[in-house]
């Protein structure tokens, strides 16, 4: 039987430079896509999936998104991991919110990417496929060409037993990761200083051959900049006539 994780960190801390001029004065978690806010797009994925428990960093505006937050509490118990004072970058994040955090694995998740998916969950998908024995991070990814609004060239290589690589210079890669992951915490050591990227931790579980990926079996938009909110508006509007 299936253990679902409990909690889910939300990266919430960045400035969103990607997404100015509209984050000047609203936190990018804020944004709204088709009328509902990014973060709350990702509530709602959590909620559907059983998760119970946030934890959020924030940094940039934090003030609104605690406000936004503070009327979740119905829905979900919420921990706010305070980086007012320096941002951490994802990395440093994840070692300051690792105390607020009980379950192992947990689920980790940007607030810049819109999902769709019919049938199971893709958290419950993430849960369901995860191996304590093998792995020590699993990633949702998409393959590239499926990737809409994505401006790079691809994340990682896919091998066909599901192991995540990228050796070598940047170079076009298959997959492109969806902002969401199930994480060991005995990942989350040794970090090389107070603020770094998960980047740092990644490789390690590369190298180690326990990094590994499941592909997203519905849509996935990449939310970073403005142009793209048009654009996934589009998308889900196409969507939503096909269906009808």
């Amino acid at each position: 039987m299936t253990t679902l994780p409990g909690t889910a960190m939300i990266m919430a801390a960045g400035k969103g430079t990607r997404m100015m001029p509209l984050t000047a004065t609203c936190p990018k978690p804020l944004i709204e896509v088709a009328g509902t806010t990014l973060l709350d797009h990702v509530l709602d994925l959590l909620a559907d999936a059983g998760v119970g428990r946030i934890v959020a960093n924030v940094h940039y505006l934090p003030d609104q998104i605690e406000a936004h937050l503070a009327g979740q509490r119905g829905r979900f118990e919420v921990t706010i991991s305070d980086e007012r004072d320096l941002l951490r970058d994802t990395g440093g994040g994840l070692v300051q919110a690792l105390p607020f955090i009980p379950d192992d694995p947990f689920f980790c998740i940007n607030a810049d990417n819109w999902f769709t998916w019919a049938g199971e969950n893709p958290l419950v998908r993430l849960a369901r496929a995860w191996d304590a024995e093998r792995m020590d991070v699993l990633m949702l990814v998409v393959p590239h060409d499926r990737a809409n609004n994505s401006k790079g060239i691809g994340d990682f290589d896919l091998a066909a037993d599901g192991r995540l690589s990228r050796e070598g210079p940047k170079q076009p890669r298959g997959f492109d990761w969806t902002g969401v992951q199930l994480l060991s915490k005995r990942l989350i050591v040794d970090p090389p200083e107070a603020v770094f990227s998960t980047n740092v931790f990644w490789d390690r579980a590369i190298a180690a051959g326990r990094c590994f990926g499941l592909v997203h079996q519905g849509e996935w938009f990449d939310v970073g900049y403005p142009e793209a909110i048009a654009l996934t508006e589009a998308r889900l509007a196409q969507m939503h006539l096909a269906d009808g």
